[in-house]
Parts: structure tokens; C-alpha cells; sequence
């Protein structure tokens, strides 16, 4: 992931920053505590799309 991207990019649900997993291809919004994916290099930030966060993944 482009870091210059990354910086720009906020999440849907809380416009809160996105933190890059590249182990899962996924930006995480922990506030949100939603993953999203990317394919092909695209972020899919619909929230329909994105999947729940456990507490183990984000270290609760």
C-alpha cells in the first residue's frame, strides 16, 4: 500500500485513520473495528463489504 495513499485515506464509518495489514491485504479501522479489502491495489471502503474485527485481532 502507498504510504502517500494511506495518508489520505480515512474510514467510511468513523473518518478516523487506517492502519495497513499487509498479512491480510486489509486496512483496518480499529475505532470502527472494521477490515476492509483491497484488490488489485483498489480499497473496497463500503462498509457493507467489510468484515468485524475480533477482540483477539485487535489485542483486547
Amino acid at each position: 500500500m502507498d504510504t502517500k495513499l494511506l495518508a489520505l485515506l480515512v474510514g467510511p464509518v468513523t473518518k478516523g485513520p487506517l492502519e495497513w495489514h499487509a498479512d491480510t491485504r486489509e486496512l483496518w479501522s480499529r475505532s470502527a473495528r472494521l477490515a476492509y479489502a483491497v484488490r488489485d491495489g483498489i480499497p473496497i471502503l463500503l462498509e457493507s463489504e467489510a468484515r468485524t474485527l475480533s477482540d483477539t485481532e485487535l489485542g483486547l
